[in-house]
């Protein structure tokens, strides 16, 4: 605490008093010697008396806004003064008290200024913790493919362009998300996301747009939609290949106006958000298919990153290796263990359909079983090329009426039966095997029309 006014019974009334309280005091008889402490020292409260002669208390507060933003400042002014009050707080003052000080009110008043200040110490923290883990230093990779990515970030993440990401699942593409939003103009806004395949129709229209209370049944009160809640920041929409026809319409007329109504609503809602979309589906083919809206798609692919799957860029797999290697034998207090050149191989050798995901999660297990010993090809039983599953096949002569959309179908369905029929029916299990989100995989089997009976069970 630093204590500044001209009135030297006043300084020592209130030291004796913050004292008393346990508070670190120092003392200052005017601005300048406040500034020479503050050169010295770091101070988490600044209290200061307006009028005091060879320079006011609002000129100090000027000085610690610019040089020791972090201080929260707190003005005395005499009784009657409101105009300094007034004044100091439009300058940026946490707070004001009028003298003669009471000794409870202040104290009340100091620690509503310290619990302030504590709360942004925490949320700058916070920030620079997800800035960092959503960093580059974070993207693991220095294959050609990857400088690329890389570059196609720097390029775009400083200005309000839409991003459509492309990839594999398991490639990363939430990631890239969140580097382009922390990288950006927009990094101090809210980042907020949302499972575009995880959700029917009916849901995902309220979950993006918002309802009005009555709009439905259950509707018992106004609900914000995620445009609303990333207004100023950014909105990710993951899976956006998913989105239903009458959903893509008003996903079109927000991204062309910046505005739309809430579900049972009249009243234009304006926002400014910057939109990320990402998505495992060539949407061109499905704008082909008569699946996805031509317009829409044109005025999502304004800027596209192309995320390159790992068989693409095993150069970067023994960097991906030493990286989770390390991550879980911290996480789960093992000796971090080795590797052999051999099994090194065998690993960059593996097709890793699911992508890092599959990598990530393949590597926790390995180095719990390794128990911080040498990593052998004998304890690499699972990274050949997996066979093909049974009945997937298909060829053109199985493309019926329905065309290519209804042969992906029957393709997909096949495999979730048959995901399931190996997880003995548990839905957590099968989506891991698949490499998607439980819920996902709920909206599919209800899509696809999958029954419990279509399940062998041993």
């Amino acid at each position: 605490m630093l204590v500044v006014d001209d009135d030297r019974a006043v300084r020592t009334a209130l030291s004796v008093n913050l004292r008393k309280a346990q508070y670190d005091v120092a003392l200052a008889s005017a601005s300048a010697e406040a500034l020479q402490l503050l050169r010295e020292s770091s101070y988490d409260v600044l209290l200061t008396d307006v009028n005091m002669p060879g320079g006011s208390g609002l000129d100090l507060l000027a000085e610690v806004r610019t040089h020791w933003p972090d201080t929260r400042v707190v003005v005395m002014t005499g009784f009657g003064s409101v105009k300094d009050a007034v004044g100091a707080m439009k300058a940026g003052a946490a707070d004001y008290i009028i003298k003669p000080v009471e000794r409870e009110e202040l104290l009340l008043l100091l620690d509503r200024a310290l619990r302030t200040r504590a709360l942004q110490r925490e949320l700058a923290q916070l920030r620079h913790e997800v800035t960092e883990k959503y960093g580059f230093a974070n993207m693991i990779g220095i294959s050609a493919p990857m400088r690329a990515v890389y570059e196609q970030v720097e390029a775009v993440a400083d200005s309000n362009a839409l991003v459509l990401i492309n990839g594999e699942t398991g490639t990363g593409k939430e990631l890239i998300a969140h580097a382009i939003h922390y990288r950006s103009r927009r990094a101090q806004g809210p980042m907020v996301a949302v499972n575009c395949g995880a959700l029917p129709e009916s849901l995902l229209e309220s979950e993006l747009f918002g309802h009005e209370r009555g709009s439905f049944t259950g509707a018992t009160r106004q609900h914000q939609g995620k445009f609303e809640q990333a207004d100023g920041g950014t909105l990710f929409l993951d899976e956006v290949g998913e989105i239903p026809a009458s959903v893509q319409v008003r996903l079109l007329r927000v991204l062309e106006g910046g505005t739309f109504t809430r579900v049972g609503g009249e009243t234009p809602v304006k926002v400014d958000v910057r939109v990320i979309c990402a998505t495992n589906r060539d949407l061109r083919k499905e704008v082909q298919a008569g699946t996805f809206r031509a317009d829409l798609y044109y005025r999502l692919h304004v800027f596209h990153i192309k995320l390159p799957p790992l068989r693409e860029r095993r150069d970067d797999i023994p960097l991906l290796v030493s990286h989770f290697s390390k991550k879980f034998s911290e996480r789960h207090l093992r000796k971090e263990p080795t590797i052999s050149a051999a099994a090194m191989r065998s690993l960059q050798a593996h097709s890793w359909p699911g992508n890092i995901r599959e990598l990530e999660h393949f590597m926790e297990r390995t180095v719990l079983l390794a128990a911080g010993g040498e990593i052998t090809t004998a304890q690499l039983p699972e990274v050949e090329p997996p066979a093909r599953p049974a009945g997937t096949s298909v060829s053109i002569e199985d493309i019926g009426p329905g065309g290519l959309p209804s042969a992906l179908d029957q393709v997909e369905r096949q495999l979730i039966i048959e995901a399931l029929t190996e997880a003995g029916g548990v839905q957590a299990q099968a989506a891991r095997k698949l490499g998607i989100s439980r819920s996902n995989l709920n909206y599919r089997i209800g899509r696809l029309n999958i029954r419990l009976q279509d399940i062998t069970f041993g």
